[in-house]
């Protein structure tokens, strides 16, 4: 009995406490937890990772095995921090998918909505043509490892069992909201200061010349405007994002 119950304690207890944090951050994270992967995929990724993971954590996993209350509310503590961390990385995500949206209102394109599979609901065009960029390169620079090192690093800044201050949390997730936006807006700044150059020249050519509707003329000029800066600007913007996004998960890492 007392075999079985060190079993319990070190193997069975210590694989669902990190499936918990672990599964929770995965069905969030870019990539693996957008809504076109099917959820076994999601459900099986969690479930190798995790059984990857729990040996190096049974020696911080309390023992003895605690109550039925204690137990659950470990549950639900690993599952808020689990939902923390994917909850990161989707708002740092969701940075882009602002600037595409900003860059596609500059441009007269808002009204063109298609389905982002990255954030499970409907988006700009360019801002989905932005969104899928954002998370290739996200993979392509190995950036999506931040955030498997960001839930292993969790269990020091985040250890099993003890308190957590959600005060602490509450103000990091709404300082990376209003970093995320911000951060938008950097991307977005030629459209925004190019597209206020054309209607103030727009509205110059609407008094020198009253009988012609210069803004039905202007509308053209706009998209192709906004579209050739686009081309231009697109690899900086990137840039800057990844820039952002790694800054962002490193704080998991102690590094931040």
């Amino acid at each position: 009995m007392s075999d079985l119950e060190t079993f319990l304690t070190t193997g069975v207890f210590a694989f669902l406490l990190c499936f918990v944090r672990v599964g929770t951050a995965v069905m969030l994270m870019p990539g693996i937890g957008t809504a076109y992967v099917p959820q076994n995929v999601r459900l099986f990724f969690s479930l190798a990772f995790s059984f990857v993971l729990f040996p190096l954590l049974q020696s911080r996993m309390p023992n003895p095995l605690p109550d039925t209350f204690p137990l659950f509310s470990l549950i639900l503590m690993e599952f808020i921090i689990g939902f923390f961390i994917g909850t990161i990385s989707r708002v740092l995500m969701a940075a882009i998918d602002t600037a595409g949206m900003i860059v596609s209102t500059q441009s007269s394109l808002a009204h063109a909505q298609l389905f982002n599979p990255a954030l499970a609901s409907q988006g700009s065009v360019i801002g989905v043509f932005l969104t899928l960029t954002a998370m290739m390169l996200l993979f392509a620079t190995d950036l999506h490892h931040l955030l498997i090192l960001g839930i292993v690093q969790s269990y020091d800044i985040f250890p099993i069992g003890k308190e957590v201050d959600f005060g602490s949390m509450a103000n990091f997730l709404t300082d990376t909201v209003a970093g995320a936006f911000a951060v938008g807006i950097q991307m977005t700044a030629p459209f925004l200061v190019l597209v206020l150059l054309l209607y103030v020249g727009m509205g110059i050519m609407s008094k020198l010349m009253p009988q012609i509707q210069v803004f039905m003329l202007a509308v053209p000029v706009q998209i192709l405007l906004a579209l050739v800066t686009l081309t231009l600007v697109i690899s900086a913007m990137m840039l800057v994002w990844l820039a952002e996004y790694e800054k962002g998960m490193r704080f998991f890492l102690g590094t931040g």
